[in-house]
């Protein structure tokens, strides 16, 4: 083997003699340390969690509450049978649920896409 092939190179880029900056304090540091700013992402936090939660709640309250008031404002819909069943029988005891489900799982979705939100920002912070 030549000198040629056995020598090594070592790159190293220009900025390797520049100061290098200090690192930053973790924002999960100030928020095990329940500092004015954790407590400021931890509210952030919190509140969009609630807001979350306050939205479903409506939804719910005007989907299960609204069927009853149909039923009462509109007479001639709760005579309506379907499979000998009365409709609101059907609605109030059937159709609910998968409603609730698919409500429950789009509430689930969301509060963890706050959370993975949340996560993302405290990393690059």
């Amino acid at each position: 083997m030549s000198d040629r092939a056995a020598r090594r190179v070592t790159v190293t880029s220009p900025r390797m003699r520049a100061a290098r900056r200090q690192p930053r304090i973790a924002v999960t540091r100030d928020i095990d340390e329940q500092t004015r700013l954790g407590e400021v992402y931890i509210r952030s936090l919190m509140n969009a969690q609630a807001r979350l939660a306050v939205i479903t709640c409506v939804v719910f309250g005007i989907l299960l509450g609204g069927l009853p008031l149909l039923f009462a404002v509109q007479p001639d819909v709760a005579s309506i049978r379907l499979f000998g069943i009365p409709l609101p029988w059907l609605l109030l005891g059937v159709a609910v649920y998968p409603a609730l489900i698919t409500g429950a799982w789009f509430y689930v979705r969301a509060a963890e896409r706050n959370e993975r939100d949340f996560a993302d920002l405290v990393e690059r912070s």
